[in-house]
């Protein structure tokens, strides 16, 4: 067998939460490092959800990297500093982040089309020798030429890697990625580079390491939180069976529930909109009858109920 590449798990706003990473270590693990979703400074502070996320105590078993996202040098500072605070010594730099009210502000994907600010703010991070920082971007926000033009800045840097999502900010998520603009940016790049971006299955994966060899690592998001046994089913090469998807998936669900109650203080409702969340991806093709009595459930018991009775289903594990 063909060394594995290494699986990363992409950072989701409201998904990714230390109680997700924490759990899904626990009960499926495969994943090598797991990443914050992006921390920001929002009127010139932390917010305390994000502080209470990047808590080293929270994280004891997932290999986590905290993401930051940036528009000035002062907020990269600020930013890094904290990270450095806490005791990290990776971080990851979003310029990605395709969200409007975030790109309006030259953040994220929003700051490609202007390369001189993308070079002022990479450049802090000759200021923090002391920790290793990687980037993860798109094509672009109107073209994916900007990512290409920035290549050769990018690989003068002295970064752990770089991720690639390969649409430009204008799709959001929609649309195909654009694989022959990634190409032309891995044949041209000489750092380790990562792909991301509409990868949902083992097929997916291998197709992907296929076709461009020299990749470093394979970073996965809603294709994880869909089907949370694909990295491990990936690297140990062995398909989990529908009884161990099962119990799997019911040790995941009952450490994310407990995770939740003792950390929300709204009582059962909060709790229970909290879990629904998890819905919005995980299993799709599970019987929708099924799902829509968990998204309707209004008591937590009903909702638990509900959920065994999908979890324990096996059709909906069988074939996946």
């Amino acid at each position: 067998m063909m060394v594995p590449y290494a699986i990363h798990l992409a950072p989701l706003q409201g998904y990714t939460d230390w109680v997700y990473r924490e759990a899904h270590a626990r009960v499926f693990g495969g994943v090598d490092t797991y990443y914050t979703p992006f921390v920001r400074l929002e009127k010139d502070d932390f917010r305390n959800k994000e502080l209470r996320d990047l808590a080293p105590e929270a994280n004891a078993s997932a290999s986590l990297v905290p993401q930051m996202i940036a528009a000035s040098p002062e907020e990269f500072r600020r930013i890094a500093s904290l990270f450095h605070e806490l005791g990290y010594r990776r971080a990851d730099i979003n310029l990605g982040c395709p969200f409007p009210m975030q790109a309006r502000q030259h953040r994220g994907a929003g700051i490609l089309p202007y390369p001189d600010e993308v070079k002022v703010l990479l450049e802090t991070i000759f200021e923090f020798p002391e920790i290793q920082f990687s980037v993860k971007l798109r094509l672009g926000w109107d073209s994916p030429e900007e990512a290409q033009a920035l290549l050769p800045f990018l690989n003068g840097l002295p970064l752990t890697h770089l991720t690639l999502h390969p649409r430009i900010g204008t799709q959001q998520y929609k649309g195909k990625t654009d694989l022959s603009a990634f190409s032309r940016f891995y044949d041209s790049c000489t750092l380790p580079l990562f792909y991301n971006g509409d990868i949902r299955t083992l097929p997916d994966i291998r197709s992907l390491t296929g076709r461009f060899p020299h990749l470093k690592g394979i970073m996965i998001g809603r294709g994880l939180l869909s089907s949370p046994w694909l990295a491990t089913e990936y690297i140990s090469d062995t398909p989990l069976t529908a009884q161990e998807k099962i119990e799997k998936l019911s040790a995941f669900h009952t450490l994310l529930l407990a995770g939740y109650s003792s950390r929300l203080e709204g009582g059962e409702h909060q709790v229970l909109d909290k879990m629904k969340t998890l819905w919005d991806y995980l299993l799709p093709d599970a019987e929708k009858r099924l799902r829509k009595k968990i998204l309707k459930s209004s008591r937590l018991a009903d909702y638990q109920e509900a959920v065994r009775n999908l979890i324990y289903d096996t059709s909906i594990t069988a074939g996946q």
